[in-house]
C-alpha cells in the first residue's frame, strides 16, 4: 500500500515538474491598441508565465509590474493608429459593417509593419528560438509566417468568436443556414429571406477580404519573410489551434472542428480583484441600486455628440438614481450630482457588486460575456462592428433592451431605463445565461491552459489538422461531384433523347415502307 502511495505521488511530482520545471518559450503577438483584447490574451500569458514558461508578449499594453517570466515588447508605433476611426464612429457616423472592415486593411498592413520593423522585434527573430507561438489574427495574417520562421506550432486567437477569415486557419465549417454572419442581426433559425441576405453578405464579405484585405498582408508577408518555403496560404493553414473568446450558452451551439476550441471569458475571474475603498463604501452605501454606464475600452464618451450627452446628463438627471460613468476627460459640464465619472472602473469588480443593477453599453463581446458572468441586465447603445449583433441577442435572449444612442431621446432613455429597472424578468433572464454559462466542467482559462499545452507536449498535434484544408474549393464543397452527376443525367437525357429520335425515325420508316407496298399492290390490280 504504502509503495502504491510512494508511485502516486512520484507521477504527481513528475506531471508537475512537466508543467513547471520544462518550461517552453512562448511567444505571444497581440499587435492591436486595443485594451480588451489585451485583457483577454494577458490573463492567459500571465497563467503560463505562473506555471513556468518564459513568455514574451508583443503588443502596445506593456506590464505596469515587473513579472517572472514575463517579458513585453512593446510596439508602441501602433497605440495611436485607430483614434480617427474610433473618434468618428463615437460620434455618430454611420458605416456598414463592410466599409469599417475595408478601413482595416491599410491600418491592418501598417500594424503588422510595425510589429516587424521593431528593433527588438528584429534581434529576437534574428537571435532567438520559440517553442510556440500566440497570435491575434485580425487582419494581421502575414504574421502567420513567424510559426515557419521560427519553426514553432502556432495558436491562434480570436476575441469575438469565428468568422470566415478564422475558420479557414483550421477548416472549420459554419453553415449559412443556421449561423448568421457577425453583422446581420439574426438569430440561428432564419427565414428563407434572412438565409438569402446572410449568403449575400457573407459572399460580400469573402469577396472584399481576398482581394482587398488579403493582397496587403501578402504585399508584407513576401517583404518580411523572403525565405519563406510556405505561401501566405498555406501559412494560414499552418494552426494547430485556434482559442475563441465564445460559449455555446452565450450565443447558440454550433459546430467546431477538433483544434477550435470555446474559452470565452477566460479573463474573468470567479473573485475580481477588490475596488479602491472610496468605490466599495460608495457602492455598498446605495442599497437603492446603481447604474454602472460604459462604453467600452476603444469608444471613449468623450467623443459622443453633443446631443447624445446632452439626452444622457438630462435623463440621469431626472432619474436620480446613483450613476458610475466611465467619462476619460477629467471635467463633464453639467453633470448631475448623482454621477460620478472616473477615467477608468474595475467593470467586472463593479459589475459583481449586488447594489450594480444595470449596465448601460456598448455591447462589445468582453463586456457582454462579464454581464453574463455576473448577472447583471443590460440596456445596449451598439456604436460599431459586432456590437449591433450582441445586443440583438442580448435583447432575443431576455435580460437586454436596445436603443440608437444617436436617435434615442431624453423620453425613450428614461422609459427604458425604468423598465429594466423595475420589471424582474430581464435579471431573472441574466441570472439563467449565467448559470448555465458558470457551470463548465473547468473554467475557460483552465481549459485555454490546458489546450495550448496540448500543442506543445504534441509537438503541434498535427493529427489534430483537418482533411478539409487540403481540398479546392470545388471539392471541398463537392463542386466537381455535383458537375459529375449532371454531366451524368444530362448524358442519360441526350441518350433518351436520341433514341426517341431514333425509335421515332423508325417508325416513320416502317411506315413510310407500308404504305409504299399497298401503293405497289393497287397498281398491280
Amino acid at each position: 500500500m504504502k509503495i502504491e502511495i510512494v508511485l502516486a505521488l512520484a507521477l504527481v511530482i513528475s506531471t508537475s515538474l512537466v508543467d513547471f520545471g520544462q518550461g517552453a518559450k512562448i511567444l505571444s503577438i497581440f499587435p492591436y491598441p486595443g485594451p480588451s483584447q489585451y485583457i483577454y490574451i494577458s490573463a492567459l500569458l500571465k497563467a503560463l508565465a505562473e506555471r513556468g514558461h518564459e513568455v514574451t508578449s508583443i503588443s502596445t499594453y506593456p506590464q505596469k509590474e515587473k513579472l517572472k517570466n514575463f517579458r513585453d515588447v512593446a510596439v508602441m508605433e501602433n497605440i495611436h493608429l485607430f483614434e480617427g476611426f474610433i473618434e468618428e464612429a463615437a460620434s455618430g457616423e454611420k458605416k456598414s459593417y463592410i466599409q469599417e472592415f475595408l478601413e482595416l486593411a491599410e491600418p491592418g498592413k501598417l500594424v503588422v509593419t510595425n510589429v516587424l520593423e521593431n528593433a527588438e522585434v528584429k534581434k529576437i527573430m534574428k537571435n532567438e528560438k520559440f517553442d510556440l507561438i500566440i497570435s491575434e489574427v485580425l487582419v494581421s495574417e502575414a504574421l502567420l509566417g513567424l510559426g515557419e520562421h521560427f519553426k514553432a506550432p502556432i495558436v491562434a486567437v480570436s476575441t469575438f468568436g469565428t468568422i470566415n477569415f478564422i475558420d479557414y486557419l483550421v477548416g472549420n465549417t459554419s453553415p449559412l443556414s443556421y449561423i448568421p454572419h457577425i453583422s446581420v442581426p439574426y438569430g440561428n433559425h432564419m427565414s428563407l429571406k434572412e438565409r438569402a441576405a446572410n449568403l449575400l453578405m457573407e459572399t460580400v464579405d469573402q469577396l472584399c477580404f481576398n482581394h482587398f484585405v488579403l493582397p496587403l498582408q501578402e504585399e508584407i508577408y513576401r517583404k518580411y519573410f523572403p525565405s519563406a518555403q510556405l505561401s501566405l496560404d498555406q501559412a494560414r493553414k499552418n494552426v494547430s489551434l485556434v482559442l475563441l473568446n465564445d460559449h455555446f450558452t452565450l450565443r447558440f451551439p454550433r459546430p467546431y472542428v477538433p483544434n477550435m476550441i470555446e474559452v470565452g471569458g477566460l479573463h474573468v475571474k470567479a473573485n475580481p480583484d477588490p475596488l479602491t475603498e472610496d468605490l466599495q463604501e460608495y457602492l455598498d452605501k446605495a442599497s437603492e441600486g446603481v447604474i454602472y454606464f460604459s462604453l467600452g475600452s476603444n469608444i471613449q464618451s468623450k467623443d459622443l455628440s453633443s446631443n447624445s450627452l446632452k439626452v444622457l446628463l438630462e435623463g440621469f438627471r431626472e432619474l436620480k438614481i446613483k450613476v458610475l460613468w466611465k467619462f476619460e476627460a477629467e471635467d463633464l459640464p453639467g453633470k448631475p450630482d448623482n454621477v460620478l465619472i472616473r477615467k477608468w472602473f474595475n467593470q467586472p469588480a463593479i459589475l459583481a457588486h449586488p447594489n450594480v443593477k444595470l449596465f448601460i453599453s456598448h455591447g462589445g463581446y468582453m463586456s457582454t460575456i462579464e454581464t453574463i458572468f455576473h448577472g447583471t441586465p443590460v440596456l445596449g447603445l451598439p456604436i460599431i462592428a459586432d456590437q449591433f449583433m450582441n445586443v440583438k441577442n442580448a435583447v432575443k435572449a431576455g435580460y437586454a433592451l436596445e436603443l440608437q444612442l444617436n436617435e434615442m431621446t431624453k423620453d425613450s432613455f428614461k422609459k427604458t431605463i425604468k423598465e429594466l429597472w423595475s420589471n424582474p424578468k430581464y435579471s431573472e433572464a441574466v441570472g439563467r445565461l449565467s448559470k448555465r454559462y458558470r457551470d463548465q466542467p473547468m473554467t475557460p482559462l483552465e481549459t485555454a491552459i490546458y489546450w495550448v499545452e496540448y500543442v506543445l507536449r504534441n509537438e503541434g498535434a498535427p493529427y489534430m489538422r483537418n482533411a478539409g484544408q487540403d481540398l479546392s474549393f470545388m471539392e471541398y464543397h463537392n463542386l466537381d461531384v455535383f458537375l459529375l452527376l449532371a454531366a451524368g443525367v444530362i448524358l442519360i437525357f441526350v441518350v433518351i433523347f436520341y433514341a426517341i429520335c431514333s425509335l421515332k425515325k423508325m417508325c416513320f420508316k416502317a411506315g413510310k415502307v407500308s404504305k409504299n407496298s399497298k401503293k405497289d399492290k393497287l397498281k398491280k390490280r
